[in-house]
């Protein structure tokens, strides 16, 4: 099976200092207006906004204390958010990459941070003797608490290429963090503070028992830590979306239209008990035809984070045993689309599988283009996030039972699950 990896054209720029001693961006905001985002954030959007918010607020007028007040005998009112939202907000952290920022010229750095040409030997010499600076952020959140470490669910994109990663807490302190593990193809990392740090961890709920108009809460830093504990409400759009990234992998998310902005990405989407049911991860910003899209975000499902983040901790890495094949999820996908999708099968749930590895351990099993995967190991298969959770349980080179319904008969198979 073919392994998703998350799709991060949010160009994360370093923020420099100019002469003046202000920060100043290399480039200006380029992913946030383009295609499948990641969370990070560069300093340029933050300093615009907070030129705007002083402009805007020369031009306001204030309201004369005579002219109006506010009833003492007002009620304190909140909703179900309100107290989900005061459940997680302790647990939920900004993660800040660091990096040794070159001393070459402006315009060599513009160049190396828009097309990654940053291998020279002048460049990576000047850049290990370059002070640590903010080059991005994002969020994270800290599930766990134990042998004098906490540790913090965050995405692999926040922390990629980090020479060194601090975390701001709820309380506004600041501390170094040791990066545990990492996984590109989840778009997941596992970092670990110092435990003496640690006021409140949160609880990860039932991605499964996810529907479709239930409300939610993304919490997280968007922009930076300088909006720390932002929280913006939505509903869950779709509980299990199967999408493609430009890598060409395929990876199950929740989709929400709760905002979730530049610096979201590793933070919490929150359901009404307070549980973390996803760690957000991207944005659509628009279409493949340039057609702006708003409310389009997308988030990994805690059931697969929690699988995850255990085999980090436990091994530091992920290596997932696959089937060789690629697929989607029939589920939710319209009557219209399935003769786009070349399918055939009138079966309403399972995962389609769209080819077959040459040489693979489907194609040695005698899987086929066209059939549906209803079964692996006697348990119901509906979306891909499923799928992975019955793979990731075993070992690479362990034989699995896979039932797939061919031209409307069943038929069981064993394969034995290859590395990736």
């Amino acid at each position: 099976m073919v392994e998703n990896k998350n799709n991060n054209n949010n160009l994360q720029q370093p923020r420099k200092k100019n002469t003046n001693g202000k920060i100043i961006a290399t480039a200006a905001i380029v992913g946030v207006v383009g295609g499948l985002i990641g969370g990070g954030v560069s300093y340029y959007a933050a300093d615009q906004m907070n030129n705007a918010s002083v402009n805007n607020g020369a031009a306001q007028t204030s309201v004369s204390s005579s002219s109006s007040k506010v009833s003492e005998k007002s009620a304190k009112t909140s909703g179900t958010m309100t107290t989900a939202y005061n459940d997680v907000k302790g647990a939920v952290v900004s993660v800040i990459n660091l990096k040794r920022q070159s001393s070459s010229n402006s315009t060599n750095s513009l160049y190396n941070s828009l097309f990654g040409n940053d291998d020279s030997d002048d460049s990576s010499s000047s850049s290990s003797k370059g002070k640590l600076e903010t080059y991005s952020e994002g969020s994270g959140v800290v599930y766990m608490k134990s042998n004098g470490k906490g540790y913090i669910v965050t995405n692999n994109h926040v922390i990629s290429g980090s020479d060194a990663v601090q975390v701001m807490l709820a309380n506004g302190k600041t501390v170094n963090a040791k990066v545990v593990g990492k996984d590109s193809t989840t778009d997941l990392a596992v970092l670990s503070i110092d435990a003496k740090y640690v006021t409140k961890t949160a609880e990860f709920g039932d991605s499964k028992s996810l529907q479709a108009g239930q409300t939610v809460i993304a919490v997280g830093s968007p922009l930076g830590s300088e909006y720390a504990s932002t929280v913006t409400q939505g509903i869950i759009s779709a509980p299990a979306r199967t999408i493609s990234t430009s890598s060409g992998n395929q990876q199950t998310v929740i989709q929400t239209d709760a905002a979730i902005n530049p610096g979201n990405s590793g933070g919490a989407l929150v359901n009404s008990a307070g549980q973390v049911i996803g760690i957000n991860s991207m944005k659509l910003a628009q279409s493949s035809d340039g057609t702006s899209v708003e409310g389009m975000g997308f988030a990994i499902p805690s059931n697969e984070v929690v699988t995850i983040v255990n085999e980090l901790v436990k091994e530091g890495k992920i290596t997932r045993p696959q089937l060789g094949v690629r697929v989607i999820a029939l589920q939710g996908i319209p009557e219209g689309y399935r003769s786009r999708l070349k399918i055939n099968s009138t079966l309403k749930s399972g995962i389609y599988i769209a080819s077959v590895n040459k040489n693979s351990s489907a194609a040695n099993a005698g899987m086929k283009s066209g059939d549906v995967i209803t079964k692996v190991d006697g348990k119901k298969i509906d979306d891909v996030a499923s799928l992975h959770s019955i793979l990731y349980s075993h070992k690479v080179g362990d034989t699995v039972n896979v039932t797939v319904n061919r031209n409307g008969k069943d038929v069981n198979l064993k394969v034995k699950l290859e590395g990736n």
